[in-house]
């Protein structure tokens, strides 16, 4: 999923460059929402790792 954000933050800075305003805010937009979903799952994976170890 992290490879999926860095590759749309690529295409919107691409986009940027070339002055395809649309194409390059809609690519920004959808990589911050993946590496918010991201971070999000890292955070569950990371509490249900921990909680997991815990119990016997």
């Amino acid at each position: 999923m992290l490879s999926w954000s860095l590759t749309f933050l690529i295409l919107a800075l691409i986009a940027g460059i070339l002055g395809f305003g649309v194409i390059a805010g809609t690519a920004a937009s959808i990589a911050k929402i993946l590496f918010i979903v991201f971070l999000v799952l890292l955070v569950v994976s990371a509490i249900s790792r921990s909680l997991r170890g815990k119990t016997p």
